[in-house]
């Protein structure tokens, strides 16, 4: 009887062994299934990523052209509106200058106005 259970208590300890064996394999099963969903999700990511960029290169190139045109045409309001200013100075300097000499140098003498009232 001792060898019967001594064999019994032998089957149970090999099939221990072979159910840690089977859960030892599910274990190393999901974590390889795990490793190959992230990288293929790291692969669709970078897929998406470059055709993002792809996208946003073709948007800005066909619109880089339209900026450089409104850049142009700033310039060009620019340099009339400076001419304006130019010619508009170059007309009145002589006249505004005279009449800042005429203020500071024909000073009429009076007295101030709350000196008057007294």
């Amino acid at each position: 009887m001792a060898a019967q259970q001594s064999q019994g208590i032998q089957t149970l300890l090999e099939a221990e062994k072979e159910a840690a064996k089977i859960v030892q394999q599910a274990r190393q099963y999901r974590v390889q299934k795990l490793k190959d969903a992230r990288s293929e999700a790291s692969k669709e990511i970078d897929a998406y990523k470059k055709t993002k960029e792809d996208e946003f290169k073709a948007f800005e190139a066909s619109h880089a052209g339209t900026t450089s045109s409104a850049q142009t045409a700033i310039d060009k309001d620019t340099e009339i509106k400076l001419k304006e200013v130019t010619d508009s100075y170059n007309a009145h300097k002589d006249e505004v200058v005279k009449k800042l000499l005429d203020r500071v140098v024909l000073v009429t003498p009076e007295l101030h106005r709350n000196l008057k009232k007294q």
